[in-house]
């Protein structure tokens, strides 16, 4: 009897999730645990595991429409798993259990797909460019909201690269750059002005400071001779 008790304990290790199924307390048609352990019931319940496990998903998608209809490519890779929320993890009971990494994946990645084109098609293509941080967060929005349906989560996103099959963005990338080399040589032109100024004023203040100390030296000679032929006459008078 306590052989059967033990064989019928199980124990969920922290990287799965065990599921009963069968009779159940709550009327439910299955109960979800991640860690501890629980009773199985022979006859009236059977458990299986979802295993927790990252599952990377490479998303190469291309010729997604922007809001100006211009076709973009974004070639991503995301991250998900089963969720251990116990409002979500239901979901992963009812529908991913029995199916295959690979059944998951596929299922993983066809909501992707479709939510990366729904955000894109919302988006002017400058600014899917230029704000990736906000690309990413709306796309992650998107796709956490559908995966939860699934009982999935979303753990992370990495867009790799960013190109569009008509060259627009190459296009914006130039006249950016161009830009960015004149205003270096408007900038560079100023500094070497501001400098030629600079330097014409020293020799300007330098030349004024020069004159103001000879006339200084002249004026003083001046005075000096002016006191010596004063002293001589004094002299000659006596």
């Amino acid at each position: 009897m306590l052989i059967f008790f033990f064989s019928r304990y199980q124990k969920c290790p922290s990287d799965r999730i065990l599921v009963i199924y069968g009779k159940t307390k709550s009327g439910q048609s299955s109960k979800c645990l991640h860690g501890g352990a629980a009773f199985v019931w022979p006859v009236i319940q059977a458990f299986e595991y979802l295993d927790l496990t990252p599952i990377p998903i490479d998303i190469p998608l291309e010729g997604a429409l922007s809001k100006q209809n211009i076709r973009v490519n974004t070639p991503s890779t995301f991250t998900v798993g089963i969720s251990t929320d116990p409002s979500v993890m239901a979901n992963a009971a009812e529908r991913l259990l029995g199916l295959q990494l690979t059944q998951v994946r596929d299922l993983a990645r066809d909501i992707i797909f479709g939510q990366m084109r729904v955000v894109i098609a919302t988006m002017d293509i400058e600014a899917i460019n230029a704000d990736r941080d906000q690309l990413i967060e709306r796309i992650s929005d998107g796709v956490e909201g559908e995966l939860r349906k699934v009982g999935l989560r979303l753990i992370n996103v990495n867009i790799q690269d960013i190109t569009d099959e008509s060259g627009y963005l190459n296009a914006l990338g130039q006249e950016a750059s161009s830009r960015a080399i004149n205003e270096a040589n408007v900038a560079e032109a100023n500094n070497k002005r501001k400098g030629e100024i600079g330097v014409a004023e020293a020799q300007r203040d330098q030349r004024i400071a020069v004159s103001a100390s000879q006339a200084s030296a002249v004026e003083g000679e001046n005075l000096a001779k002016v006191k010596v032929a004063e002293s001589d006459a004094q002299r000659r008078e006596r």
